[in-house]
């Protein structure tokens, strides 16, 4: 007897139906209600130092998008943005806390441990190049440095590229 894939796929994607990657037409002063109904649960909440939340929407592990929706005190939507994009990398620096690096560019799509205690977090986003961001946070939370390398997946496509 041979499991078909199909249906359950098509279940599966038929409750995402209308849920959206990209909160493309959501305008400014929609409610949380709104916010939810379009873009599904966040995947992460942090406090605004302004007051209010900040949502994130992770389209990862190998998603390159990230969208942060900032809340007012009431619940409404003040802007929300698109964070993966190497400005927005351009302004992480050493000395920045984990969690501000949290607040400013959502959960990465990979954190690996390497030598005295320290992680490195990285995440993928839109570019030409086959590289992600990487940041190395130092076990006191606070990040040391950052920069550009090769993702890890190139390797594996390379790979079956030359079978």
């Amino acid at each position: 007897m041979r499991f078909h894939f199909a249906v359950p796929v098509a279940l599966a994607l038929a409750g995402c139906a209308s849920l959206r990657y990209a909160p493309a037409d959501l305008p400014a002063g929609a409610s949380m209600q709104q916010v939810q109904s379009q873009l599904g649960e966040p995947t992460g909440r942090y406090p605004r130092p302004e007051g209010g939340e900040r949502l994130e929407f992770a389209r990862g592990p190998y998603g390159r998008h990230t969208y942060m929706v900032d809340l007012d005190a009431g619940g409404r939507v003040l802007q929300w943005t698109q964070v993966l994009r190497e400005d927005v990398f351009n302004e992480v620096a050493p000395g920045l806390s984990a969690s501000d690096l949290r607040y400013k560019l959502g959960r990465p799509a990979k954190q690996f441990g390497i030598w005295r205690g320290a992680t490195v977090w990285a995440w993928r986003y839109e570019t030409p190049f086959c590289q992600w961001f990487m940041v190395t946070v130092e076990p006191s939370g606070v990040v040391r440095d950052a920069g550009y390398g090769p993702d890890p997946i190139c390797e594996v496509n390379e790979k079956e590229e030359t079978r």
